[in-house]
């Protein structure tokens, strides 16, 4: 058939007025098909950026299980929360440890209810997390962003948003119960050189409760490659509870101190992020900074349940 006498689909379909005859084309739609038109968007009222998270679904979860887990069961207390730049970007810098912490949960409800200004908090995932589907699909939806540098500059830099980081990656999550609050190496100091070139505040975070909240006794790697998971834990309710038992936490209490910012412009800004040995300096100077205050933070600590 010629294209001059093909029809669009894309081409709006004329129905004739009551009375007229059709003089060709397509046949008129049914009434059930034009009552379709009617029908509102399956979720109307979502709301998405550019980055895929959603207004409705993290704001459900915080209404609920994040609400539930702040107040109630790790009673959640803050120091230092002006530390937090109320308007600039911002890369916050923080330990990280347990089968499945609900550090970075509990660090982004802090910021929105205890900051003057309350602010949404970024998280950057490392890449496997996409062979989960679960995960993959709800973990854009709370402000999860994939860990790469240019995710991160275009948060700090061009949207001035808060970033969180967990430089110890992997590494923090499998540790064992005896090397708690022992921090792990922080990689090759990507995220001072990222914070650098976006002439970013660093702000140095410490979490104390998150290790005993789920503790890993044991990493059973048979099990993990049978699996497909990331790494195979034994804690106090996995795997005897199966899936749920990935969300049992014990009810441990919860301190998380904000300590004073970094200013990177001040130490050279994107120039200096060229800088290796200025970069692996810094980093290692966070880490340790990071590392002497949750000693002084356990020192004071009497009691893992009451603080």
């Amino acid at each position: 058939m010629p294209d001059d006498q093909r029809t669009p689909l894309a081409a709006p379909i004329e129905i004739p007025a009551e009375g007229e005859e059709e003089t060709g084309g397509l046949p008129e739609r049914r009434p059930a098909e034009l009552m379709r038109e009617l029908l509102p968007a399956i979720e109307p009222e979502r709301r998405l950026n550019d980055w895929g998270r959603s207004e409705r679904i993290e704001g459900l979860m915080d209404r609920t299980l994040v609400e539930f887990f702040y107040r109630y069961w790790f009673r959640v207390e803050v120091e230092g929360i002006d530390n937090v730049p109320s308007d600039s970007g911002g890369l916050l810098v923080s330990n990280h440890a347990g089968a499945l912490p609900p550090d970075a949960a509990m660090i982004g409800k802090a910021i929105r209810e205890e900051h003057p200004n309350p602010r949404p908090l970024y998280l950057t995932v490392e890449h496997f997390f996409k062979g989960y589907p679960g995960f993959s699909m709800l973990i854009p939806k709370i402000g999860g962003v994939a860990a790469h540098p240019a995710n991160v500059h275009r948060l700090l830099y061009d949207e001035r948003q808060l970033v969180l980081v967990f430089p110890e990656g992997r590494k923090g999550t499998e540790k064992l119960y005896r090397d708690r609050y022992r921090l792990r190496r922080f990689g090759r100091g990507g995220f001072v050189e990222a914070a650098m070139r976006a002439e970013a505040q660093i702000i140095p975070t410490c979490v104390v409760g998150a290790e005993e909240a789920m503790p890993v006794f044991a990493q059973v790697d048979v099990l993990r490659r049978l699996t497909g998971l990331i790494y195979f834990p034994i804690t106090p309710t996995f795997p005897w509870l199966g899936p749920l038992g990935m969300l049992g936490y014990l009810p441990a209490k919860f301190r998380i101190r904000f300590l004073e910012p970094i200013d990177t412009v001040a130490l050279g800004g994107a120039e200096a992020a060229e800088d290796k040995a200025l970069v692996q300096t810094l980093a290692q100077e966070i880490r340790a900074r990071i590392q002497e205050d949750l000693h002084e933070m356990l020192a004071k600590r009497k009691s893992v349940w009451l603080g």
